[in-house]
């Protein structure tokens, strides 16, 4: 196989309901949709689910678009390759940038799919045929709203409900949203906002109370030894996001026992063989996982939900329904969660065609680079 085209694509949708973490608050994203065709005509799609801002990680969908440009599509124009691991080996001396790499690496992986006429979940090594589905909600301007946002996504049938805190956003909403639902399977996300004090330590023993299936990256993400120590203090599993970008990562999260669940967000980790790979190493190490998102478009969406066929995803991932952040995705169809379960696609690739003319409505500036 031989990839002759790449195109890229930065598309701006605006979200249904603004969300908010504990860095800011945002009401629409911009992503690049990568595609690559092989000399053959058939095409591959990726998705770059970078931030706009330097907040969750260093990259900005800036950055990626230049990394891509200058660097990637260099590289995979024009490469012979068999297998997605050989593709993704042209860049593996590019250090860093995981978003970027993993936009190439999932349109990779679907191009290959495609060609073989499976599916991305067969071809990853996927055995189940649906993915239980969470929601993750933002901090919201009172508890009276949080509980409204609560209300719907529990009536759409999620089993999960994930809540942003931060600091002074944390015990009072999480006690108000477990009091009206004992029985919800709750966690919390801290993205790293909490310094390693007795204060925080504090705060954390309060949340333990509250009966949560897991507290995310409460303290910022190298500082393994502080997550270690909570985790010692503390019955709720600790669970590592940002922390885990590379396996190495991950060797050290087991080592220290800093955490007890993983997060695993392709695009974090720079693609689909590298959250394989960490799908793997957690498997055997007796941690169970989960697939984050990143508030995808529907071709990331699709992505996380191949990945997430794998078999130690033992806990409801963001794989959401489209209709939970888009009114119109770049998908047909889209991603639709019945009863909080989303159904993994059987057909070759993703699953979805691309919605091309949606695409370039929506493109805020594309590139096109051939051999």
């Amino acid at each position: 196989m031989r990839i002759a085209r790449v195109a890229l694509f930065e598309v701006s949708l605006p979200l249904v309901h603004s969300f908010e973490t504990s860095s800011h608050r945002k009401s629409g994203l911009q992503h690049i949709l990568v595609q690559v065709t092989d000399v053959d005509g058939r095409s591959g799609w990726g998705e770059i689910a970078s931030p706009s801002d330097p907040y969750y990680t260093s990259e900005t969908t800036d950055t990626a678009w230049l990394i891509a440009n200058r660097y990637l599509a260099p590289l995979v124009l024009g490469a012979r390759w068999d297998e997605p691991a050989e593709l993704e080996s042209t860049w593996s001396r590019i250090r860093g940038h995981e978003f970027t790499k993993a936009g190439f690496s999932a349109a990779a992986w679907d191009l290959h799919a495609r060609a073989r006429g499976i599916s991305l979940a067969a071809a990853l090594g996927g055995t189940r045929t649906e993915v239980v589905a969470g929601v993750s909600l933002g901090i919201e301007p009172g508890l009276d709203e949080l509980l409204a946002q609560v209300e719907t996504q529990v009536r759409a049938g999620y089993p999960r409900v994930k809540l942003k805190i931060a600091p002074g956003w944390d015990v009072e909403p999480v006690k108000a949203v477990r009091s009206h639902y004992p029985e919800l399977d709750l966690h919390v996300d801290a993205n790293g906002a909490y310094p390693d004090t007795e204060e925080a330590v504090d705060i954390f023993r309060h949340l333990d109370e509250q009966g949560l299936t897991m507290i995310e990256q409460p303290y910022t993400p190298r500082d393994l030894p502080a997550h270690a120590r909570l985790q010692r203090r503390i019955s709720t599993p600790v669970c590592l996001d940002e922390s885990v970008v590379e396996l190495a990562d991950l060797r050290t999260m087991i080592e220290l026992d800093a955490g007890r669940v993983l997060n695993i967000k392709v695009s974090r980790m720079g693609g689909l063989l590298t959250a394989r790979s960490a799908h793997d190493l957690a498997r055997d190490a007796g941690i169970p996982v989960w697939c984050g998102g990143m508030h995808e478009f529907g071709v990331g969406r699709a992505a996380n939900v191949a990945i997430s066929s794998l078999s130690n995803f033992t806990l409801p991932s963001d794989v959401s329904g489209s209709d939970k952040y888009y009114e119109r995705d770049v998908i047909v169809p889209p991603v639709v969660a019945e009863n909080g379960v989303v159904q993994v696609p059987e057909g070759p690739g993703i699953g979805y065609e691309i919605d091309l003319d949606w695409v370039e409505h929506n493109a805020v500036r594309t590139a096109e680079v051939t051999v």
